[in-house]
């Protein structure tokens, strides 16, 4: 199968289920189209239930055999296919960068994480073990084990179609699951491209299945017997919708939601890292993260230097496509994206914001056909508005002001999110404020983009999660194992003597 990114022609976008590409009998097909350029990439199947349902009952196949291979036979597999990937990185990159929007550095970043987690599950046969403890009774031992949930599924958002699957996938593998992926249906070419480079390490059939669609294919999923956990990114009514879903079910499940993520600017911030850091959260991947600064607060005096430097750093980012030099921002998923994030702009002025950037409906030469916002900034954003709160998704910063860290404390723990939070100043006392009170998950000080590495959880609280584990480090390990207690007792009279 030729790798779209070296094929100038649609792809054609496939199923893989039980070791075998298959093409969907689906009805309807949503078109995957370069969101720079307006060309036709592929056209994703919108597959029908049974074939999610497939997908679940050939994991469910491989499941004994995959479960009884050893960990450290498991994961020789994850170090063939950290190999493959860190071959075919640049290729990824370029797909990523065709499908989603994002710059070519943007890409390579996003699979460079993507590859560590693969780095940090090869440690599962350490990672995995359990505990025990002699004479927990006179003549009785107890034993803490760890054995896979089953077959696990992922649902996974367009922003990050290289990364997010593995947040998940290389854990519930090496910990002896097997797997269904749903990729986005915006998105479905880097996780096909992904496919191929896991059929090259000879996994065992059935162990990884792949199923394109939506809503459909997704409550499928949800609903099957067989799938037994359920890893999900999104919107927040989305992951709402998972997690009541797979619960009802009785499955696990560990949904990230939306985000409204602010930074906070005191006034002893340095002004220049401030700003470039601040700028490049809000608008890298054209604010379409889930760790992108949506909300600046400025603290004080930081009201004097913070608004119009971040103004000049906005006017002068460089839009355009991102496979070509010199780019630092693409365009945003789709026209419905684009649209839905003017009117957020155009709200934000209702409500009573001032729009000194303004980055609607811009012109980029030679890709009129491309769903370009420029970065665009509001200021004096009112505490009490729908744009100081909702979750706008796209390259959109609001700046808001208040006199004291504690009134700024006030502000990040009103909102309904808790993704991430961040300060930038020189104070410890007051970072370690900050810290210690901000309701999020991910803090950063004096970081732009609190996202952590392989080895630690990407958290997140209030709406921006539903569930008690989060995908990567130590939380991955127990949310695709399942605790077995053994309690044991040998009594001398049974022993043969010798």
């Amino acid at each position: 199968m030729p790798s779209p990114a070296r094929s100038s022609a649609p792809a054609e976008v496939l199923n893989y289920i039980d070791h075998a590409w298959r093409a969907s009998s689906a009805s309807q097909h949503l078109d995957v189209v370069n969101p720079a350029t307006g060309e036709l990439l592929g056209r994703t199947p919108l597959s029908p239930g049974l074939e999610g349902a497939a997908a679940a009952e050939a994991a469910a196949r491989a499941l004994p055999e995959w479960r009884r291979t050893p960990p450290g036979e498991r994961v020789q597999y994850l170090f063939k296919l950290k190999a493959l990937l860190e071959d075919d990185l640049e290729e990824l990159a370029r797909l990523i960068t065709m499908e989603c929007g994002k710059t070519l550095d943007e890409a390579r970043g996003e699979m460079r994480r993507a590859i560590e987690n693969v780095e940090f599950a090869c440690g599962m046969p350490i990672l995995m073990q359990g505990y025990n403890s002699e004479d927990i009774a006179r003549g009785f031992d107890e034993t803490m084990i760890r054995q896979p949930v089953g077959v696990c599924a992922a649902i996974c958002p367009f922003n990050f179609p290289g990364m997010i699957p593995f947040w998940f996938m290389p854990y519930a593998l090496a910990c002896g699951n097997t797997y269904v992926v749903k990729p986005s249906e915006r998105v479905p070419l880097t996780m096909q491209r992904i496919i191929q480079l896991i059929e090259q390490t000879d996994l065992p059939r059935g162990v990884v299945n792949l199923v394109n669609g939506a809503a459909e294919t997704v409550d499928a999923i949800l609903d099957h017997p067989a799938i037994r956990a359920v890893s999900f990114v999104g919107s927040t009514p989305v992951a709402r919708h998972v997690y009541r879903r797979s619960a009802e079910n009785g499955k696990r499940a560990q949904c990230q939601g939306g985000a409204k993520n602010p930074i906070v600017v005191m006034p002893d911030a340095d002004r220049e890292m401030t700003t470039k850091i601040t700028a490049d959260s809000a608008f890298g991947c054209a604010g379409q993260r889930c760790a992108a600064a949506s909300v600046a607060i400025t603290v004080a005096e930081a009201r004097d230097w913070f608004p119009e430097m971040i103004c000049d750093a906005a006017a002068s980012r460089v839009t355009g496509y991102g496979l070509d030099d010199g780019v630092q921002m693409g365009p945003v998923i789709s026209p419905q994206s684009k649209a839905r994030i003017e009117e957020w702009i155009g709200l934000g002025a209702a409500e009573g914001a001032g729009i000194p950037v303004d980055g609607r409906n811009p012109s980029i030469p030679g890709y009129e056909r491309g769903t370009f916002v420029r970065p665009t900034i509001l200021v004096d954003v009112p505490a009490g508005s729908q744009v100081a709160s909702t979750e706008i998704f796209g390259p959109v910063l609001g700046v808001m002001h208040v006199a004291t860290l504690e009134a700024a404390l006030e502000l990040v723990n009103r909102g309904p999110h808790g993704n991430m939070a961040c300060i930038f100043t020189r104070s410890g006392a007051a970072a370690r404020k900050f810290r210690y009170e901000a309701e999020a998950g991910d803090i950063g000080i004096n970081v732009g983009i609190a996202a952590p590495m392989a080895f630690f959880p990407f958290s997140g609280w209030k709406e921006s999660f539903f569930g008690d584990l989060h995908g990567q480090g130590w939380d991955a390990v127990e949310f695709f194992t399942q605790k077995k207690v053994v309690i044991e007792r040998w009594p001398k009279e049974w022993s043969r003597k010798f």
